[in-house]
């Protein structure tokens, strides 16, 4: 009996082992083990996540992660597209390991990964066509047909938390949103600011911002279930771009042009594990 025990003990060990666990539970995998780091960001998103002509990105996100990248110590890292409804996926399949994409933080979205953060709060807004003088407001856009970019919640904060009856035109991105607001196909285009802000500033006047904000977003970086080490260490180096100064000099790169009320101050964090 003895020696039937010891054998089950062994093969018990071995199990666990092989999986990583112990009696105790595993050590979660952290992407501070990682070699090289690969960050999910918008290819299509100007001033915030732009893939340009050479084929980099560049914008806010852009900027930051690469800073955080460097604070915890990788040298080698690469950009990859995440458009909106591919970023839960992306870090549950393990084909990113951070997501620096406009990702504002949600109780669903916590459901199935973590976050870091936020990095930046931003607040929704509306776009419309300059010649636009009926909406100057969120309610405005009742009976109005709205841009819907799927895997975005902006949408939702319209028509489901304020109970705004809009005519929702889905799209694949917020790009193609723009193009539907100049060819009249859409009336308005409502997310966060500073993603509007982006798109008006490499337009002509011919689109322009309500300037009517009715929503707090705050961009989180996106990690796998289970990270906590990677996260504190995430909003450690956050907390150090706001405190040198960084956080304000990209702002204000970015974005001091648009006019808008930047917040140069380190937000709140959502808290790890």
């Amino acid at each position: 009996m003895k020696n039937k025990l010891t054998g089950v003990a062994v093969a018990l060990a071995l199990v666990l082992a092989a999986t990583g666990c112990g009696l105790g539970g595993g050590a979660q995998a952290s992407i501070l083990d990682k070699e090289t780091l690969t960050i999910g960001v918008k290819p299509d998103q100007p001033g915030l996540g732009l893939r340009n002509a050479n084929g980099g990105y560049e914008g806010f996100d852009i900027d930051v992660a690469a800073y955080v990248a460097r604070k915890l110590g990788f040298t080698d890292f690469r950009f990859v597209p995440a458009p909106s409804a591919q970023r839960e996926n992306l870090l549950r399949q393990h084909r990113v390991d951070l997501i620096f994409a406009t990702y504002s933080i949600t109780p669903e979205r916590k459901t199935k990964v973590d976050f870091a953060g936020p990095y930046y709060v931003a607040h929704q807004d509306t776009l419309v066509r300059a010649a636009e003088t009926g909406i100057d407001n969120v309610r405005d856009l009742r009976g109005r047909s709205l841009c819907q970019v799927t895997g975005s919640n902006s949408w939702r904060r319209v028509s489901e938390e304020r109970k705004v009856a809009v005519r929702l035109v889905e799209t694949a991105s917020y790009s193609e949103c723009l193009d539907k607001l100049k060819d009249g196909s859409v009336d308005a285009v409502s997310t966060d600011d500073l993603i509007l802000a982006g798109f008006a500033g490499t337009e002509d006047r011919s689109i322009k911002i309500v300037n009517a904000p009715f929503s707090d977003e705050r961009y989180g970086v996106g990690i796998a279930k289970g990270d906590v080490d990677g996260c504190e260490a995430v909003n450690k180096a956050i907390t150090e771009m706001y405190q040198d100064g960084t956080a304000k000099k990209l702002l204000e790169k970015w974005f001091g042009p648009t006019g808008l009320n930047l917040t140069l101050t380190v937000p709140q964090f959502e808290g790890c594990g």
